[in-house]
């Protein structure tokens, strides 16, 4: 797509003017963001029953396939990354790492998808973490808004639909008794 919309154009562009100490964290921002959300995830799956135990599994299994949706979609539609038109803040990615869906907001929307599977009330943490993340790239120049919205959707979604899938298989198998003999 190239940046095919102005206002993803003109948020990377603004990005570029930042002084390096500023510029330097705000590329560091979306992986840190990635790393924060995993680690609420497992913070809230873990030492509260194994019902719980189970949706953080079964969401975490989901955010795992929603990954490699991305992956796959990648390949199918090879959108080049905006990145290779315009000046941007971000080293762009070698030529066929493509930008639609993007990773990051696939990543960050299906680990803040589970974390509100797992801890609804958490909702307000993961949330605005997974939106920085998710604007974040936007502003470092690697994907633009449609990337961003469509890896969004698709982390949303299939985490959704395998926890949902898988939760109940999850939490017989953590609740069965041990077998003898």
């Amino acid at each position: 797509m190239l940046i095919s919309d102005p206002l993803s154009r003109l948020i990377a562009e603004a990005a570029t003017g930042l002084p390096s100490p500023l510029a330097t964290a705000v590329e560091l921002l979306p992986d840190i963001g990635l790393v924060v959300l995993a680690l609420v995830l497992a913070a809230t799956s873990y030492g509260r029953g194994p019902r719980t135990l189970a949706v953080g599994i079964a969401a975490g299994a989901g955010v795992v396939l929603a990954y490699g949706a991305s992956e796959v979609l990648k390949v199918l539609v090879r959108d080049e990354r905006p990145c290779g038109a315009v000046d941007v803040l971000a080293t762009c990615p070698a030529e066929g790492d493509w930008a639609w869906p993007s990773n990051h907001a696939t990543i960050a929307a299906a680990l803040a998808t589970a974390v509100v599977l797992v801890a609804p009330r958490w909702w307000r943490y993961a949330v605005p973490v997974a939106v920085v993340v998710a604007v974040g790239r936007v502003v470092v120049g690697v994907p633009d808004i449609a990337d961003v919205a469509a890896g969004t959707a698709l982390g949303i979604a299939v985490t959704v639909v395998v926890a949902r899938l898988l939760a109940a298989r999850v939490a017989a198998l953590l609740v069965q008794p041990p077998r003898v003999g």
